[in-house]
């Protein structure tokens, strides 16, 4: 019978071989890389079982799905994996939202209405048919937003040009707008008679200012404009007034269409 020494010695060499065994297991446990294709196969058998259950609503199919099935590959089905199931289903659903989302963002711009574009003089009763029935068609057809806002004053401007051979753009507080308006409807008669628009009251004066300084090259106003023709601004109509040639420059413009005569002309007395 061995002695109780050797009794010892041999216990404890025992425990240090079963220590070492559970060292080395240990460490192999955690260098070996995880098995990822267990994941990716979850996950396409999931999506697939998803679009198959077409009953169910708002994730919860996802959830049926997923629960039952050792979702964090530890070798139990316990209730790490339940939690991990409703954590996957919400993802899923959030990827679904997101996708509608981006989606619905992506759509097309529908066009406004025609009435919310069109709008009206200020010294007008209203705006010409054609404008209406132009707008119409780009609602019809399609068009963005901004292309059709781009014909929208088009048609507006060809719709103010058809009022009268002489059109005054100007706004209703510049000091230089009322100059010009003041010389032409008061102190000239002209037929037909001269157009006001006040670009600070019109809808789409701001688009119509910048369509004219593309057009005229006049940026400011007023801009006074014989068929089409700019004349000038606030100093150019008083200057051409006290030069005596603003009647003649609108009428050599506005042809056989457009007479001017000043309103008030003194007399002057005979020589007695």
């Amino acid at each position: 019978m061995p002695s109780p020494r050797r009794l010892r010695v041999l216990v404890y060499l025992v425990l240090a071989g079963v220590v070492t065994l559970l060292f080395f297991t240990s460490r192999a446990r955690h260098s070996r890389e995880p098995d990822t294709r267990s994941v990716r196969d979850f996950y396409h058998k999931t999506t697939d079982a998803l679009d198959k259950s077409h009953g169910a609503s708002g994730g919860q199919g996802a959830e049926k799905v997923i629960a039952g099935h050792d979702v964090d590959a530890d070798g139990d089905i316990d209730a790490d994996d339940a939690i991990l199931a409703r954590e996957m289903a919400e993802r899923l659903r959030q990827a679904e939202q997101k996708a509608k989302d981006s989606a619905k963002a992506k759509g097309p711009n529908k066009p406004d209405s025609p009435k919310d574009l069109i709008g009206v003089g200020s010294s007008a009763s209203g705006q010409e048919k054609g404008a209406d029935e132009e707008i119409a068609r780009v609602q019809d057809t399609g068009e963005t937003e901004a292309t059709a806002e781009e014909r929208a004053v088009g048609a507006e401007l060809a719709a103010i040009f058809s009022k009268s051979p002489v059109i005054i753009f100007s706004k209703s507080y510049c000091p230089y707008s009322k100059q010009a308006k003041g010389i032409l409807l008061e102190k000239y008669v002209v037929e037909p008679t001269p157009y006001v628009v006040e670009l600070d009251t019109h809808p789409l004066g701001a688009k119509i200012q910048e369509k004219l300084g593309a057009l005229t090259g006049r940026k400011t106003v007023p801009n006074v404009m014989v068929h089409q023709t700019s004349i000038g601004g606030g100093d150019d109509i008083a200057a051409m007034n006290n030069d005596k040639t603003l009647a003649a420059t609108i009428m050599a413009l506005g042809k056989s269409r457009v007479t001017v005569s000043e309103r008030f002309v003194q007399s002057v007395p005979k020589a007695g």
